[in-house]
């Protein structure tokens, strides 16, 4: 049959950055009084139906057809891919509480005032399918057949660009990294074992609430021990995976999947670095919760993936990017680098003073100059327009994920791999594992502010 390669945005959907949730409790001061009727059942259900309230989380509802439609679509999945099923209870527990973080994330989103239009959500599906190489009929026929409607399928991808721009408001564009961070990762990487290798991981993740007492703690670590102990007497790991952790990959079995082992957090690196395929690591605790790791694998890094000696081209690139912002939409930035795009062509204004004045970029202090760039060293969208552009020549709008930019050329040459992109790729490491870090707590900060409020069943 031939699946459609979803599954990475639609369960991303599902888990709502789950790997930050806690024990479910409400803890918040009350909330507005959430509606009580007016709930109608979704297309696929019986017209006979009668909807009701599972949970209201602050001034919203998630309604139990909402649960059961949510739990269907993830049982065919797992099922068209063969993943073990956990018992149906804790497939529920993991469903209801991976909808109430992405609840409560969707309502900050819309706090803040992000917003997608139909166009950029139009725009982004017929990315999906020119990735999946089909047409847009073949993909909804395709989406139909896997039980999920055309409609529901969109709010999905509405959902998840909301939460990305949320994301690079509230965890990356707050992302810092030092030079002295970045030498000492280089001094770390140069004294380290000439082999590299990756790693094939799965985990299981026992969270900690933020703010959690010691009696919390307490019970997470003992739960933490009893699934290291079920896996000592020989319990399937992807099985107690899907029964146990609190991670977004929990309904894959735990499968995280292959992994430079340099670009793990060091604890895990190190705990693995002990192993044997198919053993497990003792518990691990970290700021996000108890961790046990199973090394599925362990390959080495192939030679032609280093840094080579022979020579690339190399191109020296400055840009102005505007980014979209709930004071400036899509249609406001391609206007404005419009207007500056014809400043620039009419010799009225220099690239680097309106880089300066008005880029939400980095590097707009240094006049947009992001250095000289090799190969794969930025968005493909990017590299595409640089590609066509002469020195000195200005592009027009160009999209992507990050907003609208002006790109201009400034030279190219030819050249070896240099001191400059070692440091570039030590700093992309390292702000890898930022941001992990930093997207596992403000998921868990948005979850933990959350009202909660579960409503019995009558």
């Amino acid at each position: 049959m031939h699946q459609l390669k979803l599954a990475a945005v639609l369960l991303c959907a599902l888990a709502g950055q789950a790997a930050a949730q806690g024990p479910v409790a409400p803890a918040a001061p009350a909330a507005p009084a959430a509606k009580t009727g007016g709930f109608l059942p979704p297309a696929s259900s019986s017209a006979n139906v009668i909807d009701s309230i599972a949970v209201v989380v602050n001034d919203d509802v998630i309604t139990r057809n909402e649960i059961a439609a949510r739990v269907r679509a993830i049982v065919t999945r797992m099922k068209a891919s063969g993943a073990p099923m956990p018992d149906a209870a804790d497939l529920q527990r993991q469903v209801v509480e991976a909808m109430i973080v992405e609840r409560a994330q969707n309502q900050l989103a819309k706090e803040m005032g992000v917003r997608v239009s139909d166009q950029e959500l139009d725009r982004a599906i017929g990315r999906i399918a020119e990735g999946q190489k089909m047409s847009l009929q073949e993909m909804r026929n395709q989406m139909e057949k896997e039980g999920m409607t055309y409609p529901a399928f969109r709010e999905e991808i509405r959902n998840e660009i909301m939460l990305q721009r949320l994301r690079e408001h509230e965890v990356d564009n707050k992302i810092q990294i030092s030079d002295a961070e970045v030498d000492t990762y280089l001094a770390a990487e140069q004294a380290a074992a000439a082999e590299q290798f990756e790693v094939n991981v799965s985990q299981i993740l026992v969270s900690i609430p933020q703010n959690a007492s010691p009696e919390q703690i307490a019970a997470r670590k003992a739960r933490a021990d009893e699934v290291a102990r079920q896996l000592r007497t020989g319990a399937d790991f992807a099985k107690i995976a899907a029964t146990y952790s609190d991670a977004p990959d929990a309904l894959k079995g735990g499968e995280v999947g292959w992994r430079d082992a340099n670009r793990l957090p060091p604890v895990f690196a190190e705990a693995l670095g002990k192993l044997t395929p198919g053993q497990v690591t003792p518990v691990i605790r970290s700021n996000t919760g108890f961790h046990l790791l199973k090394l599925v694998g362990k390959r080495s890094v192939a030679e032609s993936t280093k840094d080579k000696s022979a020579e690339q081209q190399q191109t020296q690139v400055r840009h102005i990017l505007l980014k979209v912002t709930p004071t400036m939409s899509a249609a406001d930035a391609k206007r404005k680098l419009a207007e500056l795009k014809e400043r620039l062509d009419n010799n009225a204004a220099k690239f680097e003073e309106l880089a300066r004045l008005f880029s939400n970029d980095g590097s707009a202090s240094k006049g947009g100059d992001l250095g000289w760039l090799y190969p794969g060293d930025t968005l493909p969208e990017m590299e595409a327009v640089i590609n066509t552009l002469k020195p000195g020549e200005v592009s027009d709008v160009v999209e992507t994920p990050f907003g609208f930019h002006l790109i201009q050329v400034l030279a190219r040459k030819t050249d070896d791999a240099s001191k400059e992109r070692k440091r570039n790729a030590a700093r992309q490491v390292i702000r890898e594992r930022k941001m992990q870090e930093a997207s596992e707590d403000w998921a868990r900060q948005v979850r933990d502010r959350a009202y909660v409020e579960f409503r019995d069943e009558k």
